[in-house]
């Protein structure tokens, strides 16, 4: 069992920064991959950028260059540093960790709330 705590999120003014915090209860380090997705009012949740064990990354391409995905492994903690903030990012943003013994096991984490306005 994996369990995920996020944090980090707030308001934000346009073209400011956050990072937000993944905690894991387990270590991450055998994860395969680690994940933040988020979910705007009447939207479906979608992925904004993952990092699988290797090191490989993929971002949604409405984050490409603003946001970044991270992790510490022996903080057993991944990140998301999120700069030049729009409205449109405004969402709950959720942490994922999705793990593959002979089935695939995805955890979720409570989410947290980013808001972007003036």
């Amino acid at each position: 069992q994996v369990q995920l705590v996020e944090s980090g999120g707030g308001l934000v003014q346009p073209g400011g920064s956050l990072r937000l915090s993944c905690a894991s209860s387990t270590s991450i380090v055998g994860i395969n991959v680690m994940g933040w997705y988020r979910q705007a009012p009447g939207k479906q949740r979608e992925l904004v950028a993952s990092m699988a064990s290797g090191g490989s990354t993929n971002y949604a391409d409405s984050v490409k260059g603003r946001f970044t995905i991270s992790r510490d492994n022996a903080r057993n903690t991944v990140y998301l540093q999120m700069n030049s903030l729009k409205p449109e990012d405004t969402a709950i943003y959720y942490c994922k960790a999705t793990l593959r013994i002979v089935a695939v096991y995805e955890y979720w984490g409570q989410g947290t709330q980013v808001t972007v306005s003036s």
